[in-house]
């Protein structure tokens, strides 16, 4: 996982060869001016999801984990709380893998909460549980998928 101000992305282009690509994007207009939905970046190896939710609360927020994408969550109105743990410390799944939806929802308490305010971003790779919305309130995100 890392957490880091949205300005400061372009430091860790080195850490996946897309990266670079996304650093580009955030540093251009960016996800603030677009509207809710699905848009491609760079073909189905990079795209973002804009979306307006409430948030859950610590006890009913999930852990997830993906398989074929890192998540770049990024608050763009509001705040996010999101809970995280290392996949290796999860023991069970609370339903099976789901290839299409690429995610898989855990039991279990996060290790550690974060509060991701608006000009932060938190990156969660395959081997990150995280769960997301566990705030209250209402939070407009962006969430980059990147192509493991």
């Amino acid at each position: 996982m890392i957490l880091d101000e949205a300005g400061r992305f372009s430091s860790y282009s080195s850490v996946h060869p897309l990266f670079g690509k996304v650093a580009e994007f955030l540093s251009g207009e960016g996800p603030v001016f677009l509207e809710e939905g699905r848009h491609k970046i760079q073909r189905d190896d990079i795209f973002v999801i804009i979306a307006r939710s409430e948030g859950v609360g610590k006890e009913k927020a999930r852990l997830e984990a993906h398989r074929k994408y890192i998540d770049i969550q990024m608050p763009l109105e509001g705040e996010d709380v999101i809970g995280w743990s290392p996949i290796t410390s999860v023991k069970e799944g609370v339903q099976a893998y789901d290839e299409k939806k690429d995610i898989e929802f855990f039991t279990g308490a996060p290790e550690t909460w974060i509060d991701l305010k608006t000009g932060k971003f938190a990156v969660f790779f395959p081997f990150d549980c995280h769960a997301p919305l566990a705030g209250e309130g209402n939070v407009l995100k962006a969430v980059i998928k990147v192509a493991v």
